[in-house]
């Protein structure tokens, strides 16, 4: 939604939609909110209790069956395995997405990884269509007064301008830039402890073609999948920016990651929102 500031701080629901790469601050800033009066909807939780729920559960139980006795336990339905997500641990998520290269590394087959983010890519987009049904459940049945979206880091990479649509005329749009400094610090800390990524499948090729080229690399099994994330994440962040950028012109508006750190409470934010429509218009 565009407003002017008259109208945003007139706007009786509040309905947000918060883009920007993973270690900007979304979670932070959906944190700070009042919990009785902001409903939190987490894409990611959506993706990984509901749309990946299945396959994430059939992934665990695959490795479990390569161990005798659990194998024999699960077949005899003795135990079972069930996801204990929650909206500060996604790590069954990440998990299922994995990492490509040496399977003794734990990486996967590139038409392995290829499947996985495809599935992660039909999910995430479900779950940002689901964003107006949680709006209405939010008011409607629970009695929140506003409503928060936290997206994923890759929304912007999804390449369906029918879900920005949809999140648009739904929801206010914040994207958070981060300043050269956070970019670094970003990037450090991806490199310090690489984790799954969603990557555009053109993008993934172009970058695993230059990678093996640059490492003398004949097939994807040799590739370390660590070193593979480090190597690419640079330049994953830096190939999002102008797609963010892009989204938020289009659709919504701009706070960086220094103006958020001043940030500390629910009115210093709208605020902070109303200072980004105002320069935009």
């Amino acid at each position: 939604m565009k407003f002017s500031v008259k109208e945003f701080r007139e706007w009786p629901h509040k309905n947000l939609t918060l883009l920007g790469m993973s270690g900007v601050g979304k979670t932070r800033l959906s944190n700070m909110l009042p919990a009785k009066e902001w409903f939190h909807f987490s894409g990611d939780y959506r993706i990984g209790t509901h749309y990946l729920d299945e396959p994430i559960l059939d992934n665990i139980t695959e490795e479990a069956m390569q161990i005798p006795f659990l194998k024999d336990l699960l077949r005899s339905d003795s135990i079972y395995i069930e996801n204990n997500i929650t909206v500060n641990n996604l790590q069954p998520v990440s998990s299922f997405l994995g990492k490509l290269g040496d399977p003794e590394k734990g990486g996967l087959s590139l038409a392995e990884f290829k499947h996985r983010q495809d599935l992660h890519r039909e999910a995430e987009i479900d779950a940002m269509r689901d964003v107006p049904i949680f709006i209405r459940r939010a008011q409607d049945v629970f009695d929140y007064q506003h409503f928060i979206n936290d997206a994923g880091g890759s929304v912007c990479e999804l390449d369906d301008e029918k879900t920005l649509e949809i999140l648009a005329e739904h929801t206010l749009i914040l994207y958070i830039k981060a300043t050269e400094k956070n970019e670094k610090d970003i990037i450090q800390r991806a490199i310090s402890d690489p984790k799954p990524l969603y990557y555009r499948e053109a993008f993934l090729d172009e970058q695993l073609a230059n990678y093996m080229q640059e490492n003398a690399l004949e097939y994807v099994a040799l590739v370390d999948p660590d070193e593979f994330v480090r190597w690419i994440f640079p330049k994953l962040f830096y190939s999002r920016i102008p797609r963010y950028d892009a989204i938020a012109n289009k659709y919504g508006y701009t706070i960086t990651t220094e103006e958020l750190a001043q940030v500390n409470n629910e009115k210093e934010l709208l605020a902070l929102i109303e200072t980004a429509i105002a320069r935009q218009n």
